[in-house]
């Protein structure tokens, strides 16, 4: 009885304290139940007349301290950029007019690796879903391109939205599988499904089973648009074909950083901010965990799978070996994230230009050039585990793509 008196009179003392209350009547409430004398009482609180006053007095309201605030997300560099971005892209989509057909495939190759970037980045900087086994809807995406223009005719464009959308509706059932893992066993759990895939479309003697197949002239050179860009630009077929899936890498590209960025300035982008810090502390504050997981996981399996779509109908010839690569389409993808800054999106954007110099300077190394990455990979999680891209915002306090709320002081009015 004597314990329960004294931890009611100390949460009395600690109400006394919150803002909004009377301070007075409450504790001096507390301290008669926890004994102390009259004298220490009156010294404290005065005599029993005033304490009366003052039990009467109503709680003030809180001063509206928020009137002085604004709530701001844009920087300055932000700006910059928006201003830029019009003409960067104007150009961009004017480049093959004047640019040779090796610069074309090269920057092709640049937006494909920056999607798949992006994607992962999502998966994994956001959500916490280490994924190794990307490259599963990179295949499937590109299986489904071959099937989708040979066995049913459809054109390539349509067939390449489609087939992301198959693969977002294969990915339900696989991550109802992966879910049930976690951390290391959910990454190995990834890589091991990418095998089933790799293997199931060996078997696929209609789609050229484990040699592979090429796609046929009708969907690579003759359809109506690419004639369309043969007699705009006086091409060939087969650069007729490499200008269309530039600008489709393009559109794939920044689509994909702009649904990314939009994505996370929603309610969803502070489940996932919450989720990354911390899968239980978001759990208490009613964040669906799986849902939101699930759905972010579906996104970039569609997304995936529009990018491998894409890269083999601009390549026109699948193996299973090529379209489930582990290397190609997930370990350069994670080196890309790592370089640049994982859980930015300014990071594979960097990452990705690095990435391109190294390979472009250094693959007629050979082997060497697979530790040399390796090396450099570790150096820079070493000296700056926040990536490049981490380093120079920190340096700087440069931010392009600003997710942030920042309370920023009103001016006064003149």
């Amino acid at each position: 009885m004597i314990v329960r008196t004294r931890l009611s009179a100390w949460f009395a003392v600690l109400r006394a304290r919150l803002p909004g209350r009377t301070r007075l009547a409450d504790t001096d409430a507390a301290r008669i139940a926890i004994g102390r004398p009259d004298s220490d009482r009156g010294r404290s609180c005065g005599a029993k007349s005033r304490r009366t006053d003052e039990t009467a007095v109503r709680p003030q309201p809180a001063p509206d301290i928020a009137s002085g605030y604004r709530v701001a997300v844009a920087t300055p560099a932000w700006r910059y950029m928006i201003g830029a971005s019009a003409p960067l892209l104007a150009f961009l989509i004017a480049l093959p007019a004047f640019a040779g057909r090796g610069f074309i495939q090269e920057l092709v190759f640049v937006f494909y690796m920056l999607a798949l970037a992006q994607y992962w980045n999502l998966l994994a900087g956001y959500a916490g879903l280490v994924s190794i086994g990307q490259q599963a809807f990179v295949g499937l995406g590109a299986y489904l391109l071959f099937a989708l223009t040979i066995s049913a005719g459809l054109d390539p464009l349509l067939a390449i939205v489609v087939a992301g959308l198959v693969t977002g509706l294969v990915a339900l059932p696989t991550a109802l599988v992966v879910f049930r893992l976690r951390g290391a066993y959910f990454a190995i759990g990834t890589w091991v499904v990418a095998e089933v895939f790799r293997l199931v479309f060996a078997q696929v003697k209609q789609l050229g089973g484990g040699t592979g197949m090429s796609l046929p002239i009708s969907v690579t050179n003759q359809t109506a648009i690419i004639k369309s860009i043969q007699a705009l630009f006086n091409v060939k077929a087969s650069a007729g074909r490499d200008i269309l899936t530039y600008w489709i890498a393009l559109a794939l590209a920044g689509g994909t950083i702009l649904l990314v960025y939009f994505v996370l300035r929603s309610r969803h982008g502070l489940a996932l901010a919450a989720i990354r810090d911390s899968d239980e502390a978001a759990e208490s504050l009613g964040v669906d965990n799986f849902k939101v997981k699930l759905w972010v996981y579906i996104v970039t399996a569609m997304g995936s799978g529009m990018t491998g779509a894409l890269i083999y109908f601009q390549k026109a010839r699948i193996s299973p070996d090529a379209a489930f690569s582990v290397l190609d389409w997930t370990a350069n993808v994670i080196f890309v994230v790592v370089i640049g800054g994982i859980g930015t999106i300014e990071g594979p954007i960097l990452g990705v230009l690095v990435f391109y110099f190294l390979q472009t300077n250094l693959a007629n190394f050979g082997s060497w050039y697979l530790i040399l990455l390796g090396t450099l990979a570790i150096t820079v999680m070493l000296f700056t585990p926040r990536g490049l891209w981490g380093f120079i915002a920190e340096r700087y306090g440069l931010v392009l793509f600003p997710l942030r709320r920042r309370l920023i002081t009103k001016e006064p009015d003149r």
